[in-house]
């Protein structure tokens, strides 16, 4: 079966002169030029200086903030109670609610948790999330429900227990309760083989992005606060910048991966799905830290919690490089445009902008992609004998991974390493605090033909959706999008803000202050009405 994958993968033209391209610019041969060893990246983010947390008293989330923070004022004042919210977004959740492709099935327990959290409310004992609603990628496991992968192979399979992040979500009052969709095994078709397309709640007819395509239409469409994604890509942040919501993908091994289905474990990321970047920090501050099962999870990881974000959100004084290049050359105008009115606005405000480039981000992507094939293949080696359970889209992957050589593979974690000094260079000889580039190069694809809106042109999305997200899985390095205005057909478009490793206050302290001073994250799809408040 793997050979058959191989000889269907020598007509993929576009993978075929992409490995053809980094064979032809092998990293350097003299003994004068340092050449990293593959498990040099990783040691990089191990030995990745931790920044100092802040320290102080936890203030109020900033008035205004939507969803999570809103939704444990309106508790804390008696307008709200978890038993009727739960039951208002599961009712949501069917057929005829605002997002009904985004959701596969109830979590085990989630009526019960709901009781629960409100007895911790009238007794005073709440807990920091106490009684929010949150969805969950199905791939992510939750204990006692059915999580599928969004894949035929995987059957109708019931998890066991709680991934590590569900249960540290559960331990501070937070509620599973909705498993959201996702593309096949968190890489496959837009139109997925088992449950379909989910459309995006901007437009009919449009795609959310993937692969957390279910959590991002979810948070859109206002049905839930948050939900938990899944990033090896871009798939956290493309889905949120093309709903127009926040997203964060944080530095590699800052959440762990436990009891979450492998696509590349070099690549993988658990990230936060939000209506704002102050609701990130709320979510990402009870999630943090090595479990003892995680091989990847780092160890002495900052304390990131609302205490340190509010710290770092000022944007006066506030150092940010803007990377051209790569990141703008595949744009649409109206994307650039946005990223100019993002320029100003934190001019503004305080903050300096210079513009810098990251030369080698093209073989970056490049590296990525072949990473990100070569451990598909190799975590689906079990499943390959059944290739015909998989959708066209995985399929592709899986022909991708078992086409390259194991050379292309170990030059992929060879530039992984070269990646990662790059980009800190960069920042370093700048002198700045977060990187700048646009999130997706357009808005929402069309399902009908798979394309996408380039400057009046319609391009296969897939040469500009994961464009500028890719390279920072790659790295580790965390980033986060946010709204930041609309294209030219009125949908949302993002920025994409980068820092340095497990700099996660500085980075959400970022966002929290662009927020502060736009409204781009507060508009929502024409014609809803949220369900949980505000």
């Amino acid at each position: 079966m793997l050979e058959q994958l191989r000889t269907e993968a020598a007509s993929d033209v576009e993978f075929q002169g992409l490995l053809a391209g980094r064979r032809a610019r092998p990293h350097p041969a003299s003994p004068s030029v340092e050449v990293p060893e593959p498990a040099a990246a990783q040691e990089f983010l191990r030995t990745a200086p931790r920044p100092e947390p802040a320290t102080g008293p936890v203030p109020e989330p900033p008035e205004g903030t939507l969803g999570v923070a809103g939704l444990l004022r309106a508790y804390a004042a008696g307008g709200a109670d978890p038993v009727v919210v739960v039951e208002d977004v599961l009712a949501a959740t069917g057929p005829d609610g605002p997002a009904p492709t985004a959701f596969l099935a109830v979590c085990a327990g989630a009526r019960e948790a709901a009781r629960e959290s409100s007895r911790r409310w009238t007794s005073g004992q709440a807990r920091p999330l106490e009684g929010i609603p949150f969805g969950v990628k199905d791939i992510v496991d939750v204990a006692g429900t059915v999580v599928t992968c969004g894949s035929h192979q995987t059957g109708d399979r019931v998890a066991t227990s709680d991934a590590t992040v569900v249960a540290r979500l559960r331990a501070a009052g937070a509620i599973p309760v909705v498993m959201t969709a996702t593309t096949e095994f968190a890489c496959g078709l837009a139109v997925n083989a088992r449950y379909g397309a989910v459309e995006n709640p901007w437009r009919p007819g449009r795609w959310t992005g993937g692969s957390s395509t279910g959590s991002a239409a979810a948070v859109a469409a206002r049905v839930l606060p948050f939900a938990l994604g899944t990033d090896t890509g871009g798939s956290v942040r493309v889905p949120s910048a093309l709903c127009g919501i926040t997203g964060l993908k944080p530095t590699h091994g800052l959440v762990p991966r436990t009891g979450v289905a492998a696509l590349s474990w070099t690549l993988d990321h658990v990230g936060p799905m939000t209506r704002s970047a102050a609701d990130a920090a709320l979510v990402l501050s009870v999630v943090t830290g090595p479990d003892g099962s995680d091989p990847t999870a780092a160890h002495d990881v900052p304390r990131v919690g609302p205490a340190q974000v509010w710290a770092q959100s000022g944007l006066v004084g506030r150092r940010i490089g803007r990377v051209r290049g790569w990141f703008e050359e595949r744009c649409d105008a109206a994307v650039v445009a946005a990223v100019d009115a993002a320029v100003e606005v934190l001019r503004a405000h305080g903050a300096l902008v210079v513009d810098v480039d990251l030369p080698t981000a093209g073989d970056a992507y490049a590296d990525a992609l072949v990473v990100l094939s070569g451990e598909l293949t190799a975590t689906q080696e079990a499943n390959v004998e059944r290739l015909e359970l998989f959708d066209a889209g995985t399929r592709k992957r899986l022909g991708r991974g078992a086409a390259a050589s194991a050379a292309d593979y170990l030059r992929a974690l060879r530039g992984r390493a070269v990646a990662q000094r790059e980009q800190l260079a960069v920042m370093d000889a700048a002198g700045v605090d977060v990187l700048l580039t646009p999130g997706v190069g357009t808005t929402a694809p069309h399902l009908d033909d798979l394309s996408t809106d380039v400057d009046g042109e319609r391009v296969p999305l897939q040469e500009i959706v994961p464009r500028n997200t890719s390279s920072f899985n790659l790295t580790g390095f965390p980033a986060l999008v946010v709204p930041a205005g609309r294209g030219r057909d009125d949908l949302p478009v993002a920025v994409q803000f980068v820092a340095r490793p497990f700099a996660e206050a500085v980075l959400l302290g970022v966002g929290v202050g662009f927020q502060s001073v736009t409204e781009h994250h507060l508009a929502a799809p024409p014609g809803l009405v949220a369900v949980v408040p505000a």
